[in-house]
């Protein structure tokens, strides 16, 4: 399965901090936070004991794959350990995403400020890393020690414990914004030109028109208050020209009724030129 906003015509992300889930427990979980990574530009998963081993098969390999939606790239790519002294081996920082306090004097961060400093780091050269723990118990007291620093997230003090793939979730997404900025995936589309005003002041002419006929601005002597009223509401709109041109059709067919079929039209004008022929 594909998610709707995948677009392979455009270049992918990559690069960003190494996200290692310590001995994790679903294969589902594994798929998720590879989808989390993809949105938003991390590319070195790295998996440690995973409880059921890796590479998945069968239905533990297919539940992984459908959460990843469209990820697999990183399933398949994903580097395995034993240890998670192995995993970090080569990195130069790592933080440990934990919900809870551990009595370890390491400086505590929220991700906000962690990622910041880690992108300005990868950019330098420096490899980084964030610990992920099993998602039932979270990571040991012995996985925070091999950390430099804690990552924890501003959240309810009184239900702090977030599920592993929002955990990933929510450090790629200020991973993506230290690194790339706030820049959407795509502009808002070109908008019709405003409406000017002569084009307006007509509509309103037309639609007050069609509306006194039909006895809209009854008692008589309120209709300026009520005419003002209505000019005001569409004004307010910010109408465009297709606005415009929108609301005019619409009114006319209020008022005219459905269009007729041209081809009906053209074949009861032949049937009665066939008849007229017969008289």
């Amino acid at each position: 399965m594909v998610g709707a906003g995948t677009d392979h015509t455009k270049q992918a992300l990559t690069g960003g901090p190494a996200i290692i889930l310590v001995r994790p427990q679903l294969a589902v979980n594994i798929g998720m936070c590879a989808r989390a990574m993809a949105n938003f530009g991390l590319s070195d998963l790295r998996l440690v004991s995973p409880r059921e081993g890796w590479p998945r098969t069968g239905a533990y390999r297919k539940g992984a794959y459908a959460a990843a939606a469209g990820a697999t790239h990183l399933l398949e790519s994903a580097k395995l350990y034993d240890s998670t002294r192995e995993a970090i081996a080569d990195l130069n920082f790592v933080y440990a995403a934990t919900a809870r306090g551990r009595g370890q004097m390491k400086p505590v961060l929220p991700p906000a400020k962690a990622l910041a400093d880690t992108a300005a780091r990868v950019a330098a050269g420096e490899k980084h890393g964030v610990l992920f723990g099993p998602e039932r118990t979270g990571l040991d007291n012995d996985d925070v020690a091999l950390a430099d620093a804690i990552l924890t997230f501003p959240v309810n003090p009184a239900y702090a414990s977030l599920n592993l793939a929002q955990s990933v979730l929510l450090v790629g997404y200020e991973w993506f914004r230290a690194a790339h900025g706030d820049a959407l995936p795509y502009e808002q589309e070109e908008r019709s030109p405003p409406a000017t005003r002569e084009m307006t002041l007509a509509f309103f002419d037309f639609l007050e028109e069609e509306l006194d006929k039909r006895g809209f601005f009854r008692p008589l002597d309120k209709k300026p208050v009520m005419s003002r009223n209505l000019r005001n509401m569409f004004h307010r709109m910010g109408l465009t020209q297709q606005d415009v041109r929108t609301l005019w059709g619409l009114v006319v067919r209020l008022v005219e009724g459905p269009r007729r079929d041209p081809k009906k039209v053209w074949r009861r004008k032949k049937l009665e030129e066939a008849e007229g022929e017969k008289g």
